[in-house]
């Protein structure tokens, strides 16, 4: 019994190695393909604060809040800036990378969907960054915005022109599209009355990073839009249009009782007799 337990083991330590090899040149091609197309459309600059000047006026024409209103409201209260500095700057990879690494050990039959919903999603923000490249709006000081991070030195941002992330990849806002998409993931995969509470994740980073300054409402939005498209082509493109179900729940080793039994029955199925109403008639 030992032997076999153990071979059950080993083996089943294999598939997971081999499947962890098989996957990681994906990934890591992922990760370079991002960040190669932000330093790309970094290249851009004067084209991003056009564009900026364009997304701000549209926002204001669709009568969305202000970003420097909002930045406003917060000032007086500088450790919630602080906390949503740091949420900016720790929450979007380590926490996505988390749920990718939860979805493929212990959801392994989803983890397929939520592979090319991340991928797709990804490739869509990537055409949005070479295609509209955008100041965000921590640059657009003549209108009142501040950017969070540098006045508080936590700033994962080198000066504009250095360093490798691109800072004019402000739409759509991945941030909140991988935040929306790992929040699906955990609502769909698991039967917890507690998962909603994954939806705070989301909620969260769109009011992260516009507090910080660090992308506008139409960034989020546009994010949004990307997502709903991806989950479709996801559907559309995987075997069967599958779409991540919950695992079931582990049968009980119990003895249920059949219905309409009479529990009272004795061993051939007849009703006891009742031994009181046998000595009163006696």
């Amino acid at each position: 019994m030992t032997g076999s337990a153990t071979g059950v083991g080993t083996a089943s330590s294999q598939s997971l190695g081999g499947r962890v090899l098989r996957e990681l040149p994906l990934l890591v091609v992922l990760y370079l393909a991002y960040q190669l197309g932000r330093v790309v459309a970094g290249e851009h600059a004067t084209a991003a604060f056009l564009n900026a000047e364009q997304v701000w006026d549209a926002e204001r024409w669709l009568q969305l809040p202000n970003e420097a209103t909002i930045q406003q409201w917060v000032w007086d209260w500088p450790g919630l800036i602080r906390a949503a500095n740091t949420y900016y700057a720790v929450a979007h990879f380590p926490l996505t990378a988390a749920v990718l690494v939860w979805v493929f050990v212990r959801r392994s039959a989803a983890y397929s969907w939520f592979r090319w919903a991340l991928v797709i999603l990804t490739a869509l923000g990537l055409v949005g960054h070479l295609a509209y490249p955008l100041a965000p709006p921590r640059m657009l000081t003549a209108y009142g915005l501040l950017d969070t991070g540098v006045l508080f030195g936590q700033s994962v941002y080198s000066p504009p022109g250095t360093g490798i992330a691109n800072q004019y990849a402000a739409m759509p806002s991945l941030h909140v599209g991988w935040a929306a998409l790992i929040a699906i993931a955990v609502i769909l995969t698991t039967t917890s009355r507690w998962r909603w509470l994954a939806l705070a994740h989301p909620i969260l980073t769109v009011l992260v990073v516009v507090v910080t300054a660090n992308h506008y409402w139409m960034d989020g939005l546009v994010a949004l839009a990307l997502l709903g498209a991806t989950l479709w082509l996801v559907r559309r493109l995987l075997p069967g249009g599958s779409v991540p179900q919950p695992e079931p729940a582990p049968v009980r080793d119990e003895l249920i009782e059949p219905a309409g039994r009479d529990l009272t029955a004795g061993p051939g199925g007849e009703p006891e007799p009742d031994s009181e109403l046998i000595g009163v008639s006696r």
